[in-house]
């Protein structure tokens, strides 16, 4: 929810508040390293996906390393935009969207599978997804609850040889991610934040948009393309979108957010601060190796 889309090397969510400012030396304890930037992280999941294939292959199936998201698709999704023009071009990234839904649907391996006599078509899913036969690995997650994955599959086995060692990078990356819940309801909270808030939604109104602050564009966006031809209701999106970046920008909206998420991060996640530099770690070791699997750089 809360990582500030647009002002740092890359701007996926990951939009997720748990990833620290990305692509940049960290300098506090919870975080020894630093994140990829999404440029890096798609070079990584197209070697993941070549892994994959390779493996899927010595099963005796065919596999295709289908479309991968740009750097373009995994912006647009933070708490507030401050990439204007990112913003002018793709507004909220509906149709980024609609293009990887399309992408999806299209992706031969789908077909495939589909096409596959029942008996291989459930060892393709076993080879690829895994099996509950072949065991389960878990990880609890820091605000509750847990997920398990199997531990044998071509899958796990691209991870394996990019990370090192897939059950320690399943559990490192679980925790890692999934640390929003234990200090943003705090940090929204902070007066700092609060009233860098009111002043971008000043600047928004000057701008001719009523909005108390960006997730209720978000909300409410979907109705003001209500009865829009489809070139009309982008436009809006564009508009507002420019605008909320502009005004992110121009206040000190998008300072303010950076500078308390690693405050608070700081302040919260200091028993999670071995996890975090062991995702950060593990996460460049399988960028060096996926620059050599793919022969390329980010």
């Amino acid at each position: 929810m809360f990582t500030v889309a647009g002002c740092t090397t890359s701007t996926s969510d990951q939009s997720d508040p748990s990833q620290p400012q990305k692509g940049t030396a960290a300098k506090s304890y919870t975080t020894q390293g630093r994140e990829l930037t999404d440029a890096e992280q798609i070079l990584v999941q197209r070697a993941e996906q070549i892994l994959v294939k390779k493996c899927m292959e010595g099963q005796g199936f065919k596999y295709w390393v289908w479309l991968l998201p740009t750097v373009d698709d995994l912006k647009g999704s933070g708490y507030v935009l401050t990439d204007v023009d990112w913003a002018k071009e793709h507004g909220y990234g509906s149709k980024l969207r609609e293009k990887a839904l399309k992408a999806q649907q299209n992706d031969p391996n789908h077909a495939y599978a589909n096409g596959l006599l029942e008996k291989e078509r459930v060892r393709y899913s076993k080879a690829l997804e895994g099996a509950l036969s072949s065991g389960l690995l878990t990880a609890e997650l820091p605000g509750g609850g847990a997920v398990q994955t199997p531990r044998e599959s071509c899958r796990a086995d691209a991870k394996d040889q990019l990370y090192g060692n897939f059950e320690t990078w399943f559990r490192a990356e679980k925790t890692a991610t999934n640390l929003t819940s234990l200090y943003v309801p705090d940090l929204v909270k902070d007066e700092s934040f609060v009233n860098a808030v009111k002043r971008w939604a000043a600047c928004m109104h000057k701008a001719g948009h009523d909005y108390t602050d960006p997730p209720e564009i978000r909300e409410k966006l979907s109705k003001l393309a209500q009865g829009l031809s489809d070139e009309k209701a982008y436009a809006t999106e564009a508009e507002l979108a420019a605008a909320e970046a502009a005004c992110a920008n121009e206040t000190s909206l998008a300072n303010t957010a950076r500078t308390l998420q690693t405050e608070y991060r700081d302040k919260k996640l200091q028993r999670y601060s071995e996890d975090i530099a062991t995702y950060q770690r593990m996460s460049l070791d399988a960028l060096a190796r996926a620059e050599d699997i793919t022969g390329s750089t980010a």
